[in-house]
């Protein structure tokens, strides 16, 4: 039994690293992957960079975002989206 203890002590570490560390990390990937893969049209958006513009158009990997009061055009590859801003109803 002497042998083993170490064993489990490392098995052990390595479950709660996992449900500590990994398994959420995992569930954060996840979750932006998918907000990355619905985005549309007239979505506003905040890039990693953090531009913010409204989706224009959306071809393959690559969109075109407006800017700016000028409505100037940038082009951004879909990864570079960092999170999809929430829009608010007006009554």
């Amino acid at each position: 039994m002497q042998q083993l203890s170490p064993l489990f002590m490392s098995i052990a570490i390595f479950v709660i690293f996992y449900f500590l560390l990994i398994r959420p990390q995992q569930k954060r990937n996840k979750k932006i992957q998918e907000m990355r893969k619905n985005l549309k049209n007239g979505d506003h958006i905040i890039t990693i960079g953090g531009i913010h513009g409204k989706i224009i158009k959306i071809k393959d990997d690559v969109l075109t975002i407006e800017v700016g009061a000028d409505k100037v055009r940038l082009q951004i590859e879909r990864w570079a989206v960092g999170s999809v801003k929430e829009q608010k109803e007006s009554l």
